[in-house]
């Protein structure tokens, strides 16, 4: 899951004061501040065991590549016909379960698949790094210090309460974990143990994944009777665009815009209000985005994230 907060902290780092000696005495600190919080000893001594410094880390994080793309190139990427295929596959496979999920949350099934597959490839990319050690290397680093320590905290109650093993706390180089890629913070808020056996398994347990992934996206405003968006032609130049809450128009309003469907169709004669986005700008793919859209930007603030994931949806939908 992209990290969406930015926090600039007052004592960020220079490149060249990182060093491993500078780190050891932040992590200490880290350690006292852990016990202060009512950590044990024990707890602390197996968690801190095993933390050292990543400056690959740091340097990932400073150096996130600009969009260098468009979304054609993108959705080619991100949504190749071999993990639709996969996704029908697994959609299928998994069908009882997703559909049991899906009733008690209120997400539709290809949605939860299409999270599923957009992050981790279906569980098969979860990240090697030590996700302790990694939180810690970029509290340290400084320029987002209360965001990654306060993830780091939260991934000590994480492994507090049993949910996952320090040997199995493996991620992404900027913290996020499992087959759904949360944040410590996001699994403490969403994650589910949804076949009851203890823990909050997000990486292994199938049953966990699908229902965090459908609990968040529930808790955060999905509508399970509507779709995501859809793709739509601009007959005429318009005034307002963008995922601004002040720019949400009905589709009546749109029509009247000069918006039409893709095929140059009329729009649908619906009581539902639309966000129009051009990722790309006019001469790029077009969209119409309702609200789920908005709920998948709470996930990854990235359109581009956004649109694929409906795009799988749409294709698992389609079964092919």
């Amino acid at each position: 899951m992209l990290l969406v907060v930015s926090h600039v902290s007052a004592q960020t780092h220079g490149d060249s004061e990182l060093s491993e000696a500078g780190f050891t005495t932040y992590v200490n600190k880290l350690k006292q501040e852990a016990l202060q919080k009512g950590f044990s000893e024990e707890i602390v001594s197996e968690a801190f065991g095993d933390i050292h410094f990543r400056p690959t880390v740091v340097k990932s994080d400073k150096n996130q590549p600009e969009k260098k793309i468009i979304l054609d190139g993108y959705l080619a990427t991100r949504v190749p016909d071999w993990k639709v295929k996969q996704a029908v596959s697994l959609y299928e496979e998994n069908k009882a379960l997703l559909d049991d999920i899906a009733s008690k949350y209120g997400v539709q099934a290809r949605f939860i698949v299409a999270l599923w597959g957009n992050e981790s490839n279906f569980g098969k990319i979860q990240g090697s790094y030590s996700v302790l050690s990694a939180l810690a290397s970029l509290a340290y680093e400084g320029r987002r210090e209360k965001l990654f320590k306060d993830n780091f905290f939260a991934a000590l109650t994480i492994f507090n309460e049993g949910h996952a093993h320090v040997s199995q706390f493996k991620g992404s180089w900027a913290g996020a974990m499992g087959q759904t890629q949360f944040m410590p913070l996001s699994f403490l808020n969403y994650a589910v143990d949804y076949d009851g056996d203890g823990k909050k398994d997000i990486w292994n347990n199938k049953a966990d994944v699908f229902a965090s992934i459908a609990n968040y996206l529930s808790s955060e405003g999905w509508d399970n009777n509507g779709t995501w968006g859809r793709q739509v032609l601009l007959t005429e130049p318009v005034g307002i665009s963008g995922l601004a809450k002040a720019n949400m128009k009905p589709l009546s309003y749109w029509q009247s815009q000069g918006v039409r469907r893709y095929n140059g169709n009329d729009l649908p004669n619906v009581d539902i209000e639309a966000s129009l986005i051009m990722p790309d700008g006019e001469k790029g793919r077009v969209y119409l985005v309702y609200n789920n859209f908005h709920t998948l930007m709470k996930w990854n603030r990235s359109s581009y994230f956004g649109v694929s994931v409906g795009y799988l949806s749409e294709r698992i939908k389609r079964g092919y």
